[in-house]
């Protein structure tokens, strides 16, 4: 361990109270003797789930030494409802205490600035370590090991079983259900996504005639007795007749057989993909990172990749796919295919020479298309960034969504929005240009699907489809406008500091064989804030210069870093990726900090 000033952990507080503790009420020093990591996360970013993912070994590993607590800290306005936090714990299987903390209190306190986040705290109380992004849980595993050893020659480890209380969940037929799909003889394929399965319902919605999948996470082949899933959600229909299934958190691309029942895996290995690995190839060698839907387009199938901020395409005959648009870099910018910026795309839809796309967490509705040079690009209806949303009716460039996870092509041309987060079914008339709201009270739609004139939404987090029919008149909907608050951090004008701190875990090294093993890119909202240091390079660290003239805006901040086992006696040791993306609002003022520290693995100094 290495000596520093030690930081007591600020207490938790949180104004919405604990989940999954039987209704008790935990403070930190009901884990004194045990090593606390802290989840600051939110329901809405899939990088969180992949940290919770992350965990969930390590949690299973140590779990009579280590406790984990989940802090729910919420982007967007429906996230602060108790109720939708209460659905999520539920959704993504967490299996352990989660704070609900709406209004940020205990976020603030740690001085968090990115999702997801995990904060160490030793069995004495003190925090030893932080880490922002993805890739952290081999250095944690290290980091729980060497605090066993050494608390347990202090005399200061305690051992004991977990304080988790989960409620059990209701009987329903389905649980969370993602994405629904139409079938030829009047029934649905729907998701039935927390237990890991797809099930065949009658044209009623209700009558279940087949279950796919043991309703047990993993990834197996098979009949529909046999085969698993984890997470799955959207799906398409193939030439073939078969169905294509986006296996989320398999990040894999499965095929189901309507005929036969039988499951088999059409791309992905089953690791997540990272930084540096291909974005080709044969298609069951090359990873990917959440797939959340796909559409049929272009002779090709799309697949909305959540976990990169990219839609990928798969093409059956040749057994390839291929990165299709977007850089991975998060946010919202149109333009060709390849120079485009998405953020977490969860929906598409295939009408005519378009592919809409519901682009989640810039709360956007975009469309990709042929452009003149014959390849595709991409253009934004609805949606202006990652920090604006809510629910406005009107012309499509004041118009406002929250979080949508679902887009639908209407016969007339226009294309139903299942508006998440709003709680409701939205319309977009390319046309017209104009938005409405089409439903309201429905509870988490995440999909929809056409029937007879009629549209069928997969209601989420009421767990079941709901048929509506599709009125001649919109909904009048009070207008409401937000945006994401999260504290500016006041910079002095001209020259800043950028320093990513990272720190690579005990028992491994900066991984500099083949190269840097460390990148970064900043850029900024607007991008007239930053006269010098936007790009990308290689050091963690970089002199920016701030304009004059700009009062305010948005540092975006993307790094990685690469670290491997140092172990001279291993001729292949294994590597690692740890990387983050941050936002951070900034706020130029005379008595503004010139150094602006952003910690990737580990404490700043």
């Amino acid at each position: 361990m290495s000596s520093r000033a030690r930081v007591r952990a600020p207490e938790l507080i949180g104004k919405g109270g604990w989940i999954n503790t039987g209704g008790r009420d935990l403070k930190l020093a009901d884990f004194r003797g045990r090593t606390v990591i802290l989840d600051f996360w939110t329901f809405c970013c899939v990088n969180c789930l992949h940290v919770l993912d992350e965990l969930r070994e390590l949690e299973e590993k140590y779990r009579d030494t280590v406790v984990i607590i989940g802090v729910h800290s919420p982007k967007f306005v429906h996230e602060a409802e108790h109720r939708a936090v209460v659905d999520a714990v539920e959704r993504y299987e967490v299996h352990h205490p989660v704070l609900d903390d709406p209004e940020l209190a205990t976020w603030k306190h740690y001085a968090v600035r990115a999702w997801p986040t995990l904060v160490v705290i030793d069995p004495e109380g003190y925090v030893v370590a932080q880490h922002a992004g993805e890739g952290h849980a081999h250095a944690i595993a290290r980091l729980v090991e060497e605090l066993e050893a050494t608390h347990a020659v202090k005399g200061t480890l305690r051992r004991g079983d977990g304080p988790c209380l989960a409620p059990e969940p209701e009987p329903t037929v389905l649980r969370f259900p993602g994405k629904a799909l139409g079938l030829a003889g009047g029934g649905f394929l729907v998701s039935d996504t927390t237990r890991h399965r797809l099930v065949e319902l009658a044209g009623d919605g209700e009558t279940v005639i087949r279950r796919i999948g043991t309703g047990e996470r993993g990834l197996m082949d098979g009949g529909p007795e046999q085969a698993r899933f984890s997470e799955p959600q959207g799906m398409a229909l193939l030439p073939d007749g078969s169905v294509a299934v986006a296996d989320t958190v398999n990040h894999a691309l499965r095929r189901y057989d309507p005929a036969t029942g039988e499951v088999t895996t059409l791309a992905g290995t089953g690791l997540q993909w990272w930084q540096g690995s291909p974005a080709s190839g044969p298609a069951r060698e090359v990873s990917l990172s959440s797939p959340w839907d796909v559409a049929w387009f272009a002779d090709r199938l799309w697949i909305a990749m959540a976990g990169v901020h990219q839609l990928w395409t798969y093409d059956p005959a040749a057994g390839m796919v291929e990165a299709a648009a977007g850089t991975t870099n998060e946010g919202l910018v149109d333009g060709p295919a390849s120079e485009a910026w998405f953020a977490q795309p969860s929906g598409l839809a295939a009408a005519g020479d378009r592919l809409w796309v519901a682009d989640s967490e810039t709360s956007a509705v975009r469309w990709v298309e042929r452009d003149s040079s014959g390849g595709f690009a991409v253009v934004t209806a609805v949606g202006t960034g990652l920090f604006d949303f809510g629910h406005r009716d009107g012309p499509a460039g004041q118009a406002l969504l929250q979080h949508p996870l679902g887009v639908t092509a209407l016969p007339d041309g226009s294309v139903a929005v299942s508006d998440t987060y709003n709680n409701a079914l939205r319309r977009y008339d390319p046309a017209t240009g104009e938005v409405s709201t089409l439903a309201t009270d429905l509870r988490e739609p995440s999909g929809a699907v056409l029937v007879d004139g009629d549209i069928v939404v997969v209601e989420s987090a009421r767990h079941r489809l709901t048929r509506l029919r599709l009125p001649e008149e919109a909904v009048r909907v009070e207008a409401v406008a937000h945006r994401t608050q999260r504290a500016a951090t006041d910079v002095a004008p001209g020259k800043l500091r950028l320093d990513v701190v990272f720190r690579a875990p005990a028992g491994q090294k900066l991984d500099e064989r083949y190269g840097p093993s460390t990148r970064l890119i900043v850029s900024a909202s607007p991008p007239e804030l930053l006269a010098e240091g936007e790009g990308t390079g290689t050091d963690l660290a970089r002199d920016l210069v701030l304009a004059a003239g700009v009062a305010e805006g948005v540092l975006h901040v993307s790094a990685m870093a690469a670290s491997c086992d140092d172990d001279p006696a291993q001729e292949y040791p294994a590597c690692h990726v740890h990387q983050q993306d941050w936002g951070v609002p900034v706020r130029v003022s005379p008595s503004g900090v010139d150094r602006l520290p952003l910690v990737l693995a580990g404490l700043d100094g």
